[in-house]
């Protein structure tokens, strides 16, 4: 396959509004399922997805029945979603153990983010769950790292719960009330754009912490 044609496949599984046109309602739970818990699926629009899938629900059904998307059962779907790839990747996670970590680097997967997991976990404890989330890449490894530090099972699905039920239906409708918003209705890419921005800024403050802590060290 030539690069050229990998660079298009590799735009469209990153593009939301393609998925969703091209997967629908169900291929939406499959992403959110699959970011939130499998090892391959850090890579996936994760908060982009439920931002435009809810900035589609919000425009007529007579608009573009393709893309249109009905509001209830797309947060009951991505809320059901969203913790069952958690708890997915917690079961994984305690099932697999430590050998996670001598796991060696691959196109899939890096010891770093593993490790960006741990730490966040480590300072957050139980609540990561719920705060991770909102972290790209960190979203994906928590639940991992939370089922292979054996963490209480029932804390886990009680954070998991509120984390996940937070995270699918808080941006999902944000999505849904700013597509009201003519400013936002026209500039889709630039509020998706803006989004991820938003959900970056939490892994560039801890990348700014871990920078001026390491001189201290040395």
């Amino acid at each position: 396959m030539s690069l050229p044609l990998l660079g298009v496949l590799a735009a469209g599984i990153l593009d939301p509004q393609h998925l969703i046109e091209t997967l629908g309602l169900i291929g939406v739970f499959g992403i959110v399922f699959a970011e939130s818990g499998l090892l391959v699926g850090f890579f996936l629009p994760g908060d982009s997805l439920l931002f435009t899938a809810g900035f589609l629900a919000s425009a007529p059904s007579s608009v573009d029945d393709a893309l249109h998307l009905p509001l209830g059962p797309l947060l009951v779907g991505c809320v059901v979603a969203a913790i069952a790839g958690d708890q997915f990747g917690y079961l994984f996670g305690r099932r697999v153990g430590p050998a996670l970590f001598r796991r060696p680097d691959s196109r899939f997967f890096k010891h770093e983010n593993v490790e960006k997991a741990q730490a966040f976990f480590d300072r957050y404890g139980a609540k990561t769950i719920v705060l991770a989330r909102f972290v790209p890449i960190v979203r994906t490894f928590a639940p991992i790292v939370a089922g292979v530090s054996r963490m209480n099972y029932r804390t886990f699905v009680t954070f998991n719960i509120v984390g996940g039920t937070l995270w699918a239906v808080g941006v999902t409708l944000l999505g849904y009330f700013l597509g009201q918003v003519d400013v936002v209705e026209q500039n889709l890419e630039v509020a998706i754009l803006a989004v991820v921005a938003i959900s970056l800024i939490p892994i560039a403050l801890e990348i700014v912490k871990a920078r001026r802590v390491e001189p201290a060290k040395d």
